[in-house]
């Protein structure tokens, strides 16, 4: 993989441009951080250096200045509201969270429960807290947020939550997933500061879109294609525009918000500290961009695989096909095709070449590895199978796992498990593939190759079954298939 981003530039000049802005506001500072803390592979995957824990190294480096709040809607904790990549609820997630903050050594001073309106569940979730000596706060739902500036930053708008007691100069709130409360809780507690005769500040971490880059460059196209069930779009900032002459680029939300947000800080602090949203930003990841054309060539590779999951989401559930619409005007305006999609024309002669599915995976050097479905393997298991035999330099024709060993497993699949599938999935071969490696050391070589299928990109000529791409995403591959199911079903497992 071609780097195009120095992730120690970028963790260095982060932690500095957020300690100039704490310093700004007298030495402490509420940020709002937007996406994912740790596990940004969105991030990764554009920008070809960046580590998917980048933010939360740059957090470590000045780990002692750091507080973390994280805030829940009660509202989702009613509703039972699903985190969609981990399959957990909101609440199970903001202990998830606390868990893994605590463990890398960050101190997590509170929850703040939004929204809150005597809901059953939340009041389930806050004696579940207590049970476990959790700090909370409440914030609760003010009438005419957020336009009625006079009654929100009043004692009965803002005044009437709780104020959250934090010790850190830097306090970072995050959540479980968006329409938490994140810019709320933090004008809040500007408003109670403020009260108590405290400089305080806020800022905003959105890693995207990066507002250095032009609008339609591949990496800010691609944010909109990772966002297109939200409707963001990316946009010229026209505040900053008006304020400094330059063009900086933002999205339509935060913009919109703008006049609003920038109304409630005059209201509390006397003036507004920004001139545009993009002021509030703290964000220098465009600085740190080493390759603009390594990253544009990955941008575009990511706007392809959000196509291509997107249609077979519309194929596996019947919805999204105004995303899928969007998404092929997004391709259009970066000048990509179908066709362009790593893998994908392989694996589709392979397919016509075998009259059954088939898989291609593109390996880090560019060599394209091809996989068949045979009797005892699919195609994503064979293509996986290939792919490690190539990378560890092992003939093709090798057999890492006998016909013996295979036949057995498969037989127990059918006779005693009532599978009507025989061939083995990729997890599956795994671990028929360790079992090997205990006697064979082509074997164990090929197993040791796991790790280097980290980044490749892998496609497939029909829906595969959504256990194996689990298993590929989990190795670090990324998986796209042709929209077409295998066999005409109306129930697919």
């Amino acid at each position: 993989m071609k780097i195009g981003f120095d992730n120690d530039k970028y963790i260095a000049m982060q932690a500095e441009h957020i300690r100039e802005r704490i310093a700004q506001f007298g030495g402490k500072l509420y940020l709002e951080f937007g996406g994912k803390l740790f596990d940004d592979y969105h991030a990764s995957r554009v920008l070809p250096g960046f580590a998917p824990d980048s933010k939360i190294r740059m957090l470590s480096s000045m780990r002692d200045e750091v507080e973390i709040v994280i805030t829940i809607n009660a509202n989702h904790i009613e509703k039972s509201k699903v985190r969609g990549d981990l399959g957990i609820t909101y609440d199970e997630d903001v202990l998830r969270l606390m868990d893994i903050f605590q463990g890398l050594g960050f101190y997590v001073g509170s929850v703040v429960i939004s929204q809150y309106a005597n809901q059953p569940s939340a009041d389930a979730f806050i004696k579940r807290l207590d049970t476990l000596g959790v700090a909370h706060y409440l914030h609760y739902p003010i009438a005419g947020y957020p336009h009625d500036i006079e009654h929100i930053v009043s004692d009965e708008g803002y005044g009437k939550n709780d104020y959250v007691e934090t010790s850190k100069p830097l306090v970072v709130v995050t959540a479980p997933g968006p329409g938490s409360g994140k810019m709320a809780t933090c004008l809040s507690q500007l408003y109670h500061e403020n009260k108590r005769g405290i400089l305080a500040g806020y800022a905003k971490y959105e890693t995207f879109p990066i507002w250095n880059l032009p609008l339609k460059h591949p990496v800010n196209v691609a944010y909109e294609a990772a966002t297109v069930d939200l409707d963001d779009a990316n946009i010229i900032d026209p505040f900053h525009l008006e304020a400094y002459g330059e063009i900086t680029v933002n999205y339509n939300r935060d913009v919109e918000i703008f006049p609003v947000l920038r109304a409630m800080m005059e209201k509390i602090l006397g003036e507004s500290p920004y001139k545009s949203p993009t002021d509030m930003g703290v964000n220098m990841a465009g600085k740190a961009i080493c390759d603009d054309e390594a990253c544009r060539e990955a941008a575009k590779n990511e706007i392809l695989r959000r196509y291509f999951n997107t249609a077979v989401k519309v194929k596996r559930t019947g919805n999204g096909e105004d995303e899928v619409a969007r998404l092929e005007l997004l391709m259009q305006q970066t000048g990509l095709d179908y066709h362009t999609c790593p893998g994908r024309k392989e694996a589709l002669v392979k397919a016509e070449a075998t009259g059954a599915p088939a898989g291609a995976i593109v390996l880090s050097d560019g060599r394209v590895v091809t996989g068949k479905t045979s009797t005892l393997l699919g195609a994503a298991s064979s293509s996986l199978m290939n792919a490690l035999k190539a990378i560890a330099g092992i003939d093709d024709a090798a057999l890492l796992i006998s016909d013996e060993a295979l036949e057995p497993i498969c037989n127990m699949k059918t006779e005693f498990l009532h599978s009507q599938n025989p061939r083995l999935h990729p997890n599956e071969t795994i671990i028929a593939l360790s079992i090997s490696s205990a006697v064979d050391p082509d074997a164990a070589r090929a197993l040791a190759a796991l790790k280097s299928l980290q980044g490749c990109d892998a496609f497939f000529s029909v829906i595969i079954p959504e256990a194996d791409e689990r298993l590929y995403r989990t190795l670090g591959i990324n998986v796209c298939c042709e929209p077409q199911f295998e066999n005409h079903h109306y129930y697919h497992k």
